[in-house]
């Protein structure tokens, strides 16, 4: 049990060294979700890009959301989807991290990050975007709305889910899809990357009632 605690206030925060912010910022909201992102403009350029900032929408009907930097600078992954309005999320696993990791590298253009970082395109059921062949799950994605914060100029993408790939074992009768069993992996801050380890399933939450352990 850790019980000594320091302390941050804003005027800190606002003085952090920009790199040294970023890093502590992005490692304040616990382990993320990682996927990397394939897309491919209509002149037929792929793009892959590591993103650890997908967020779940709603189940019905199935939307998940991306959050995108400020497109002050070059950023192909959104160019491509705005473009197209289609794109893949494929996870991480540990036989990969490295090589997604080095995709958020700035290559230019016309450079495809999976002919650079030896990943490999599939194209599956006339899905437009590649997925990463690599990846044990997969979700080809249609754009379905924008939006542009104006608080800092981070755009979130919110698209609808129209394909999933992901290993038979992992599905439970319930439904529920077992990340460990698909080897899938998590990450925090900007460049740590971990193996899970399940602590338990709990049963749904009711106020006369504790949960059970589901296996």
């Amino acid at each position: 049990m850790i019980n000594t605690k320091t302390y941050f206030s804003h005027t800190d925060l606002k003085g952090m060294e920009q790199r040294y912010r970023a890093a502590f910022i992005n490692s304040l909201g616990g382990f993320k979700s990682v996927n990397l992102v394939g897309t491919k403009n209509k002149a037929g350029q792929t793009n892959l890009a590591i993103f650890n900032s997908i967020v779940h929408i709603g189940a019905n009907p199935p939307l998940i959301g991306l959050v995108v930097r400020p497109d002050s600078a070059e950023r192909h992954t959104l160019e491509n989807i705005l473009e197209t309005s289609f794109y893949t999320l494929n996870h991480l696993n540990e036989d990969i991290y490295e090589k997604a990791h080095q995709t958020s590298a700035r290559y230019p253009r016309e450079l495809s990050e999976f002919e650079a970082v030896g990943l490999t395109e599939d194209y599956k059921n006339d899905f437009f975007a590649p997925f990463v062949k690599e990846s044990t799950i997969q979700m080809g994605i249609e754009l379905r709305e924008r939006i542009d914060f104006s608080i800092n100029g981070t755009i979130f993408l919110i698209g609808e889910i129209k394909q999933v790939y992901y290993p038979a074992e992992s599905l439970q009768a319930d439904g529920f899809l077992d990340l460990e069993v698909a080897q899938s992996v998590t990450c925090s801050g900007l460049d740590s990357y971990h193996r899970t380890q399940k602590l338990g399933r709990l049963s749904y939450a009711k106020p006369d009632k504790w949960p059970d352990s589901l296996k």
